[in-house]
């Protein structure tokens, strides 16, 4: 499957990266995407870097699906705004969730999800759209993780927990079962 990647940051790399290497995973990365004003390179890690304003055509959404990678800049409405600019272009979204995790069939996970190695994510949790997990954290059953949030490593979601919207999870936090986290909040 031919992919291209919204995004020319760290996160954009670890993506490149992991969609690569990952033998779970059938994806070539063509090219790299970013707003046109952020463009001073015509390449980025070897690859074109295409303006948003050209990608359409050069990349049509009828061909290849897209990634976007970016990190929790404003509470994650960058990656939000980018997210939702990819959609009305067209474009399905991909997700990726780590080969070396722990996921039950039963896993209800949306688009442009990027989930990093060593989770342990029990039986009927629910992802949404555009979540980023980072490494080695536990979520456990029937926890529910809403659109657009960014959980970072080693954090311990118990279950029938609710994390709301555009939510930021920094290390080491610990949820305790049977609550609800609101959207935009900042949790360290």
């Amino acid at each position: 499957m031919k992919i291209i990647i919204f995004g020319t940051g760290e996160i954009a790399e670890l993506a490149y990266y992991y969609f690569t290497n990952d033998e779970k995973y059938n994806y070539e990365v063509v090219a790299f995407v970013a707003d046109d004003e952020y463009i001073n390179s015509s390449t980025f890690k070897g690859l074109p870097l295409v303006e948003i304003s050209k990608v359409y055509n050069l990349y049509p959404p009828s061909k290849y699906k897209a990634h976007v990678a970016l990190s929790y800049n404003k509470l994650n409405r960058i990656r939000e705004e980018k997210y939702n600019l990819m959609k009305s272009l067209g474009y399905n979204l991909v997700s990726y969730v780590c080969s070396k995790s722990i996921t039950w069939p039963d896993l209800n996970i949306g688009d442009n999800c990027f989930i990093l190695e060593n989770q342990t994510i029990q039986p009927t949790v629910k992802i949404g759209n555009n979540v980023m997990i980072w490494s080695t954290n536990h979520l456990g059953h029937n926890c529910q993780i809403d659109d657009h949030a960014y959980l970072a490593s080693g954090i311990t979601v118990s279950g029938h927990t609710k994390i709301g919207k555009r939510t930021f999870v920094g290390v080491n936090a610990s949820f305790k079962d049977f609550i609800n986290i609101g959207s935009d909040v900042f949790v360290t």
